[in-house]
């Protein structure tokens, strides 16, 4: 089979990084030298095991990124950059014609939406790329549509930590909220309990040390009114591996739908694990 042609937009990010290491080690995708990044990367050039990937930056990236559709048909970018170049990265790989995997949280996502819509291109777009946890939601989706209220009277503590250096707010606590307002509860996302302090997530969270730097811990919890019905819900990530490998599992499948020739489609992981 032939390759696919892999442009991993993040770099020096951790998840990026991470997914060059599978990407080196797989046998069915190829890695483009070259990564988007952010203004403030002050390196021009990211080494992975004697290989250079290059950095293109906001102001030069249209101009750089020719020499690197010219070399490697077909491309399929991969982004996990930063949420605030969440829209102006979408605009960028719709203009170039590169279709994307964006596992990326924040920005106007009804606007992301719209301009793949508007597009040649297709994408596939989530803001949690672990497979096994987007089941979850699935499931939680469904109690949502077909047992609305099952919770009314009880109240609901969502409490999420992630990696000191995680701008934003879980995005699959945000997906949760929704499932959980179906079912009764009276929660709003501004009331999610976000940590990223290193120092409370070892002592008072008991996350191992070496994990610190790359975590997902979740915890749902709700109570009834009277105190005597406790229902919890936890899922805690050690580590980036997870996130890798079902990016990865979207990538083929978006190549899959490429092959089928859609244009302007945007997909989901639920998609993807129905695919």
């Amino acid at each position: 089979m032939k390759k696919i042609n892999l442009m991993v937009n993040g770099l020096p990010g951790k998840v990026a990084e991470n997914l060059v290491e599978h990407i080196e080690k797989s046998e069915i995708f190829n890695l483009v030298e070259a990564s988007l990044t952010g203004p403030e990367t002050k390196e021009s050039v990211f080494n992975y095991n004697n290989k250079e990937i290059k950095l293109l930056k906001p102001d030069s990236r249209s101009i750089e990124i020719k020499e690197f559709t010219d070399k490697y048909p077909d491309i399929i970018a991969i982004d996990f950059t930063h949420p605030s170049a969440v829209n102006q990265n979408a605009e960028f790989y719709a203009k170039e014609n590169i279709p994307f995997v964006m596992g990326t949280t924040g920005g106007n996502r009804e606007k992301l939406v719209k301009d793949i819509e508007n597009s040649s291109i297709s994408a596939v777009i989530a803001p949690n790329m672990a497979k096994q946890i987007v089941g979850f939601q699935a499931m939680m989706e469904y109690a949502a549509e077909n047992f609305p209220g099952l919770f009314s009277g009880y109240s609901l503590e969502i409490k999420e930590s992630h990696q000191s250096h995680k701008a934003d707010t879980s995005g699959t606590a945000k997906a949760m909220t929704n499932y959980f307002k179906k079912l009764g509860t009276d929660f709003d996302v501004s009331m999610i309990q976000k940590e990223r302090d290193k120092t409370k997530q070892e002592k008072e969270w008991n996350i191992p040390k070496e994990h610190l730097d790359g975590h997902a811990w979740h915890t749902y919890t709700l109570i009834s009114d009277d105190k005597s019905v406790k229902f919890e819900f936890t899922h805690n990530i050690n580590g980036r591996d997870i996130y890798s490998k079902g990016t990865l599992d979207a990538v083929d499948f978006l190549r899959k739908k490429l092959a089928e020739n859609n244009k302007g489609k945007v997909f989901s992981m639920i998609d993807v694990l129905k695919g």
